[in-house]
């Protein structure tokens, strides 16, 4: 050998030997095509009715095999419509479990391949699962592909592509024709000189290309930081489809795409972008997603559309006159002096109002069934469940605890983290309704609501956002401060 080609007692391999190594394993690797058509979403869940399989072998189909299965449940009117499959058709077909075997043989040691992976994959190990069996294949998503070695088309979707590469396509919706043209799709990848790097890429255990979306490109999650904020899934019109929040934008993106369940398949189905707005802090990030949704009305958002209140706060004098306060499922119609939207939340905030005017936890009724108070978490108080305060005097302070936590007239500010180094946040609250949040520099001294009009960006209050900021007070008071007004 040349000398050129030997380096320190290592072999250099030539780079045209190199591209020929990487052709010949990814032509000599094995596929298998799988379609399935199933059942939809139901009170049984997603049941397959219909499999095929397609091997190929470098860029030929070399065997196939197809069944109709049963899926021991009717099929819905508008999934035979879709597909023909009738459940008559089903009724004498081999259950998924008789098939279980053949389906294992048939894919042992090959990439599992699908037009839009992440929904057939995830039905058929299901099935494996319900037949007390593991299902575990490499997979590939050949829309994903075909937008990485074809991109530029107006659609991915099997049906237009094919129309686009000239692919012969029969039988839309049974599963024998659509993976029939699947695998007629990965061989026409599989012949272009960038389909084998793509594939090489794809089947990378570090990629993550087999979870994401099949219409969404790569470099849209790769721009998603690590930061928290606010992210928005859109499809291919731009509807946004879903709002969440999260403290990691992109560990908690990528948390959609690995879960299995049938709605979360469906949404990703449907993502084709992603944008995000960056809070700088997770209480921002609830204050903005709260809002969004109620602006929005994302069809795959199920919390935060109609919240009612949930605790209220009453007193109520007994017998000898001692005022009592205490928690309560609040129902139509009644007046609390203060509205709650998580029991947790409405214990803590009366246990902090206890230990402030030394209130007794019996008569708080956050005991229960105890002649005397000893709360572990609150300090015993002046005596009257122990006859030694006068009424008068512990009633007095029950109306000053009312009173603090009526808190109206006043403004209270929470600082928060900003978006970017030497920036805050700040929200704005008055009377104890929300006003706003805003990002300003951490040097703005702001001594008066009347400067934070030009920071603050105006939302409306309602009991989403009075519950997020309630739990917060409870938990955070040392990031609040109170403000007053310029004086007239």
């Amino acid at each position: 050998m040349h000398p050129s080609n030997f380096t320190a007692g290592i072999w250099q391999v030539p780079h045209a030997y190199c591209t020929f190594k990487i052709r010949f394993f990814f032509l000599s690797c094995m596929y298998t095509v799988v379609d399935i058509e199933t059942t939809g979403t139901g009170a049984t869940g997603n049941r397959i009715t219909e499999i095929a399989l397609f091997r190929v072998e470098g860029e030929r189909i070399t065997d196939s095999f197809s069944s109709l299965v049963n899926p021991g449940c009717e099929i819905p009117p508008f999934i035979t419509g879709l597909t023909g499959i009738t459940t008559a058709m089903v009724r004498q077909a081999p259950p998924f479990e008789a098939l279980a075997d053949q389906i294992e043989a048939f894919t042992q040691g090959q990439v599992f391949v699908a037009h839009s992976v992440n929904f057939d994959y995830p039905i058929v190990k299901k099935e494996f699962e319900r037949c007390g069996r593991t299902f575990s294949r490499k997979k590939l998503c050949t829309v994903r592909l075909s937008r990485s070695v074809f991109p530029g088309l107006r659609s991915y979707s099997l049906g237009k592509l094919c129309n686009s590469l000239d692919i012969p396509l029969t039988d839309r919706h049974r599963a024998a024709g659509d993976a029939k043209a699947t695998a007629l799709l990965l061989s026409r990848i599989l012949a272009q000189p960038e389909g084998q790097t793509a594939v090489q890429g794809f089947l990378n255990a570090r990629s993550q290309e087999a979870t994401l979306p099949p219409h969404l490109p790569r470099e849209t999650y790769e721009r998603i930081p690590h930061a928290p904020g606010v992210y928005y899934f859109r499809d291919k019109a731009g509807r946004i489809l879903y709002i969440g929040k999260a403290i990691d934008l992109k560990k908690r993106v990528l948390g959609h795409f690995y879960d299995a369940s049938a709605r979360e398949r469906s949404l990703c189905r449907e993502t084709a972008a992603i944008d995000f707005e960056l809070s700088g802090s997770d209480l921002v990030a609830l204050l903005m997603e709260s809002a969004a949704i109620k602006t929005h009305f994302p069809p795959f958002n199920r919390a935060q559309k109609a919240i009612r209140p949930a605790y209220g706060l009453f007193s109520y004098p007994d017998q000898a006159g001692i005022r009592h306060l205490a928690l309560n499922r609040l129902r139509k119609g009644q007046q609390a002096h203060k509205v709650f939207f998580s029991l947790a939340d409405a214990r803590a905030q009366l246990e902090s109002v206890c230990t402030r005017f030394s209130l007794c936890a019996k008569y708080c009724h956050l005991q229960e069934g105890v002649e005397h108070c000893g709360h572990f978490r609150v300090p015993r108080c002046q005596g009257i469940c122990r006859g030694e305060e006068s009424v008068t005097q512990y009633n007095a302070r029950v109306d000053l605890a009312l009173d603090s936590l009526r808190d109206t007239g006043s403004h209270l500010l929470i600082a928060e983290q900003g978006r970017s180094p030497g920036e805050q946040a700040i929200v704005w609250m008055e009377g104890g309704q929300y006003r706003g949040y805003g990002f300003l520099p951490e040097d703005t001294g702001i001594t008066h609501p009347e400067e934070l009009e030009a920071w603050i960006q105006p939302q409306r209050h309602n009991p989403e956002t009075q519950r997020i900021l309630e739990s917060y007070l409870s938990k955070h008071s040392k990031n609040v401060r109170r403000v007053a007004p310029l004086a007239p």
